[in-house]
């Protein structure tokens, strides 16, 4: 979800400003959590298994009639159900022929009972874009928003091109699409009841699903209009509202439409899923990256009750039965024995003094320039330079829900059932494994309980290994189910990261000469390791320095990584954050007021004005609690700044936050409330990483495997919340992950203020003990 400037109770899409704080017993806020009610009633979405009558859900193949014809007294968007696996109420195209456009678009259908449906072709993966979404059309088409609902789109490149949820994206890239189909829907019903009432389209008006003339009182709905209005021609460009004429977007009225079923359980999710004949699989993975299967021994296994096959696939020996406990117990009797010869056996230790090594120039590993700058800028710095490390680890994704899907092959046709992140790579991915062409591979998206970028990896490892267990048993559907320490100790993690910075300062203080060196392993196996370094290549605090010189240093070896939570920035963000902090400190000069004077060099006016309503709100300079300290960090993220100021003391060496105080910027408004869910979500995320996280191996085996050993923060852990969102008319920019990288240097900065000791490694907190062992004694020279 994205986007600043809440409406007034007057209309007024742009308030001052948008606060959502956590305790509030006005609008029921605890902790950051709200749980507001749902107008749509709990639907069962999936086919599941039903007494002898079949399935639950009973779909005729009989196609619904589109362009701009009636079909079960709706106007639809083309979709055949062909296969009980597609869900009741879903979008049925699949990977085949591409639906036919009805009156109103892929993206809109509307009943003869007054709801409006809206596709939603993005994931929704718990951030609430499928609000986002709807609201987007709903707020050109002037639908009444308690009668709106959303429905997730099957992969279907020609229908929808492509569907990827990444990037915190799906806002920015959505909000022209979704706005020109919603006023070209509202369009249509103006043209149809200006005909009916012989009146100029001008003096017709709409709201809420309502199209009127005022003057003479005459008024019909959108089912009143509907045959009307689905012969009439869409407009190629149509006339979309202006800022000030919003009456949804930006409002507290967007609210998420399934925090009912969510709440109470309804939700179906890929684990959920129970199809008549379905076999559930779980897949034997060697304990170390890069290992091969030498030789394995199933006897036992094929003796469990319930275990149906065992054999070898390309990652591992699968082992397929009638049930979850059977495809585990079958697994545990496995004899297995791997093949290291090319695995990773090096301990965390071990890599640490490696990527120390590289970033020295002291190995073969290339470097690749970045935003390099001026002239010698491999010249030598001055003794008075300030030299910074920084070491930050792997880190697991560990959504809720661990990693799942389900699969049919049948000769050509490949049917699929997942919370697919990227559903048209992993369309092509399938088709790939299963010999088979894109087009006949249909992936019926569902919501997925969380991912963080786990899901979206471009190999689409976990669906691939569902399709090649499907493929030897052709006709039945089949559920890969990876337990949490199937998914923890296998990958993929975020890169584990080193940076070493050399910063000298000219005479008015900002850095005149800046030379970087990262170094981490590239998550794309072609072009730049561009990741590496976002958040820093285009930071303000670079604008001063005349002369820049960076190297981004990419080794590649077997551990697994892939996007995560922020990508770079999830680091990069601590890196320049707790810098410029520290470089403040060693000139006795305010971090806010050496922010701001850089960001004035810069020209970041958006930096600027979140830094001004950051320190007013949170109370910057203002005095605290004995034993308190604030901490300041400003990161932008995917188009969107965050400001966070963190109130921290130490307990025992361990930083305690109470509370953090955020600020946004992120373009237009479209659901003030899920924004602040992003930016709580996002610090809970982000926080538990700085505190807690790391992933660890010795002799290559991952350490961590499940939360008792990975652990997250807990409820009474998490500080108090307050996010104001700056007003804003430029278009909306992300937020699923934009308010993790402020967190940690917010943190760090805090620590910093009380104790003098920066934070070089990342996490602060790990087995009970304080990972910067100087936070009390250390102290930064003058």
């Amino acid at each position: 979800m994205a986007g600043p400037g809440t409406p007034a109770a007057t209309g007024s899409p742009l308030p001052a400003l948008r606060q959502r704080s956590a305790p509030s017993s006005r609008h029921g806020w605890r902790r950051g959590l709200h749980v507001p009610s749902d107008p749509l009633p709990s639907r069962r979405l999936l086919v599941t298994d039903a007494p002898a009558s079949g399935r639950r859900f009973q779909m005729t193949r009989r196609k619904m009639i589109l362009g701009g014809t009636l079909a079960g007294g709706a106007l639809v968007v083309g979709y055949t159900a062909t296969h009980p696996m597609q869900a009741a109420g879903a979008i049925l195209s699949g990977g085949g022929p591409a639906p036919e456009e009805s009156a109103f678009g892929s993206f809109i259908r509307i009943s003869l009972d007054g709801w409006v449906t809206i596709v939603n072709k993005q994931q929704e993966l718990g951030q609430g874009i499928h609000a986002g979404m709807a609201a987007m059309i709903a707020e050109e088409l002037d639908a009444d928003w308690d009668r709106v609902r959303v429905v997730s789109a099957h992969a279907n490149f020609r229908a929808y091109g492509p569907q990827i949820t990444a990037g915190s994206r799906s806002v920015a890239t959505n909000w022209d699409p979704m706005r020109n189909a919603g006023a070209a829907a509202r369009a249509m019903f103006v043209a149809a009841a200006a005909l009916r009432w012989s009146l100029p389209r001008r003096l017709i008006d709409v709201r809420d699903g309502v199209v009127s003339h005022g003057a003479s009182g005459r008024s019909a709905t959108f089912p009143d209009l509907l045959a009307d209005a689905a012969r009439q021609t869409a407009p190629q460009r149509p006339t979309l509202k202006n800022a000030k004429d919003y009456r949804l977007i930006g409002t507290d009225r967007v609210r998420r439409k399934d925090s009912l079923p969510k709440s109470t359980g309804a939700q179906v999710y890929t684990q959920d899923v129970h199809l008549r004949d379905m076999l559930v699989a779980m897949v034997a993975h060697s304990p170390r990256f890069g290992g091969r299967l030498a030789r394995y021994d199933a006897a036992a296994a094929r003796k469990v009750k319930g275990v149906v096959d065992v054999f070898a696939i390309e990652t591992g020996v699968a082992v397929v039965a009638r049930n979850t406990f059977a495809a585990r117990q079958g697994r545990n009797a496995l004899i297995l024995e791997w093949d290291d010869s090319e695995a990773e056996k090096r301990s965390t230790a071990d890599l640490i003094r490696y990527f120390h090594d590289i970033a020295a120039g002291r190995t073969d590993v290339a470097s690749a320039d970045f935003h390099s700058k001026g002239e010698e800028p491999d010249g030598p710095f001055s003794a008075a330079a300030v030299e910074f490390s920084f070491d930050f680890p792997y880190l697991a994704h560990a959504p809720m829900e661990t990693l799942d899907c389900v699969a049919e092959v049948d000769g050509w046709d490949v049917k699929i059932i997942s919370g697919s992140h990227l559903a048209t790579v992993d369309q092509v991915q399938a088709a790939r494994v299963a010999l088979t062409i894109p087009g006949r591979v249909d992936i019926e998206v569902v919501p997925a309980g969380g991912s963080f970028g786990r899901r979206g990896i471009m190999g689409a490892d976990y669906l691939v290994e569902c399709v090649r267990v499907a493929k030897r048993m052709p006709r039945r559907p089949v559920k890969l189910i990876w337990t949490r320490e199937d998914e923890m100790s296998s990958g993929f993690f975020r890169p584990m990261s080193h940076h070493r910075v050399l910063v000298e300062l000219g005479e008015d203080g900002f850095p005149a000469r800046w030379r970087h060196r990262t170094v981490s392993q590239p998550l794309l196996p072609l072009g730049p390791n561009a990741q590496a370094v976002e958040g820093v290549a285009e930071s303000p605090y670079l604008a001063a320095a005349k002369v820049i010189d960076g190297k981004i240093y990419s080794p590649t070896f077997p551990v697994p990584v892939a996007f995560w939570r922020s990508v770079g920035h999830s680091h990069n963000g601590m890196v320049m954050e707790h810098i410029v902090d520290q470089l403040a400190r060693r000139l006795d000069r305010d971090p806010a007021a050496y922010r701001r004077a850089l960001y004035r060099r810069a020209n970041a006016k958006r930096h600027l004005a979140v830094l001004d309503e950051l320190c007013r709100r949170a109370g910057w300079g203002t005095a605290i609690d004995a034993g308190w300290a604030r901490g300041l960090a400003i990161h932008e993220c995917f188009g969107t700044v965050v400001g966070q100021i963190a109130e921290v003391r130490i307990d025992a060496g361990r930083p305690v936050v109470r509370r953090v105080v955020a600020v946004v910027d992120c373009g237009t408004a479209i659901s003030p409330d899920q924004i602040a869910a992003q930016i709580e979500g996002g610090i809970g995320f982000g926080l538990s990483a700085a505190l807690f996280g790391a992933m660890t191996m010795e002799k290559g085996i991952v350490q961590e495997t499940n939360f008792d050993s990975y652990p997250v923060i807990r409820m009474n852990e998490m500080p108090s919340i307050e996010t104001y969102v700056l007003p804003s008319t430029n278009p909306p920019t992300g937020m699923g992950e934009p308010g993790v990288p402020p967190i940690a240097p917010a943190v760090a900065n805090a620590v910093l203020a009380l104790t003098a000791a920066p934070t070089t490694s990342l996490p602060m907190w790990r087995n009970g003990t304080a990972t910067n062992a100087g936070f009390s004694t250390q102290r930064i020279s003058a």
